[in-house]
């Protein structure tokens, strides 16, 4: 495989890491998160000037057309920034199941208007009972008058208060558990009989539960295959993973570097706290793990290109469940050399675990994905 990056991607690269230098400060994401909003729309109307929420769009919709690659490069420095502004749920998510499922017309009024800033969408998928099974859905939509009726509730809907557009996974046919009869639908948010309720998660950014009380939508609500969405679905969720993998690389390296600089200026009995045995080996492990962590965020990035589907999934399910192991010992490690303080609001590694955790649970946790693998 070819880990280069070309010389337009270098260039994304930069962009975004100078966007993360110049606008990401710890204090910021402080005062951001606390905020009602809970993101900068400025920097959102930033995003799209530069580009980048329109960066696996195709061109024929305004965006710039570009691959897997391009979004790895964009979350690893979202990560490393520790980005508040909904780019995962309304791009990553939403964009991508728009671009895969979405006819012509339904694209064309949809994601030039996401590209531009002027739209943002969210994909609500969990339900109560649903555990990381996409295809567990209770949450109904029945046919009625030429369109169809929703009833359910979804929880933990990232970026739900801010979207303009929900796209909502409901069974017309089938079972709860049965892998047909599953459609996708677009949803006003401020449509009757839609009630959210929004909240902060653990990592400071925005979800919500939502539920749905007869939503009436037309039949161009429908996203593709109103009884086949679930292969959509789960190519999706294995964009998504690949660029969760990727903003948990982001993470991780800053850990790393912070930890070391820590250990660099804290003093203890006269000297250094990294002139000492113990803390240099931690470090090592530390480092160690990160580098195969980004060795596997590579591996399941160029792999989202496979025809073959039980590469794409092997590739996907080994860096979840590789990058959620390791993510958590760094965390752990970064707060212990940071002792008491690494728990702190005023350090950044505290925030940064946080959203490490986050960052597991989403698509299946490590546990989850490591018995995937073996199935699969």
């Amino acid at each position: 495989m070819n880990f280069s990056l070309s010389e337009e991607q270098r260039l994304l690269k930069d962009s975004a890491e100078r966007f993360v230098r110049e606008t990401c400060s710890l204090d910021r994401r402080r005062a951001l998160v606390s905020s009602e909003l809970g993101y900068s729309e400025e920097s959102w109307r930033q995003m799209a000037e530069l580009g980048w929420l329109g960066v696996t769009v195709p061109e024929t919709c305004g965006g710039i057309g570009g691959g897997a690659v391009e979004m790895m490069v964009l979350m690893e420095a979202f990560g490393a920034g520790l980005v508040v502004e909904p780019y995962f749920p309304s791009v990553v998510l939403g964009g991508n199941l728009v671009a895969m499922a979405g006819s012509e017309a339904q694209k064309q009024a949809i994601l030039p208007a996401l590209v531009a800033g002027e739209l943002k969408l969210a994909f609500a998928w969990v339900e109560a009972r649903s555990g990381y099974d996409l295809f567990d859905v209770e949450t109904r939509a029945e046919r009625r008058d030429g369109g169809y009726v929703i009833h359910g509730a979804k929880g933990v809907v990232p970026g739900a208060a801010t979207a303009g557009k929900l796209i909502v996974s409901a069974r017309t046919s089938g079972a709860s558990r049965d892998r047909d009869g599953i459609g996708l639908f677009l949803v006003d948010r401020a449509a009757s009989g839609v009630k959210l309720r929004g909240y902060r998660t653990v990592d400071g950014l925005r979800a919500a539960e939502v539920a749905f009380e007869n939503v009436a939508v037309g039949g161009g609500a429908v996203l593709g295959d109103p009884q086949g969405a679930l292969p959509v679905v789960e190519a999706v969720a294995e964009r998504a993973i690949a660029a969760l993998c990727a903003e948990a690389v982001g993470v991780m390296d800053v850990m790393v570097r912070d930890t070391t600089e820590y250990l660099k200026t804290r003093r203890q009995f006269g000297r250094p706290i990294g002139a000492f045995q113990v803390p240099r080996h931690q470090l090592a492990d530390m480092w160690m793990a990160s580098e195969e962590a980004r060795s596997m965020m590579y591996v399941a990035t160029l792999r989202l290109g496979d025809p073959d589907p039980g590469l794409r999934a092997k590739a996907v399910s080994g860096a979840k469940h590789l990058i959620g192991r390791h993510g958590r010992l760094i965390g752990q490690r970064a707060i212990q050399l940071h002792g008491g303080m690494g728990m702190t609001e005023e350090m950044g590694v505290g925030h940064y675990f946080k959203r490490l955790t986050m960052i597991d649970v989403m698509f299946g946790d490590e546990a989850y994905h490591l018995k995937r693998y073996a199935g699969l």
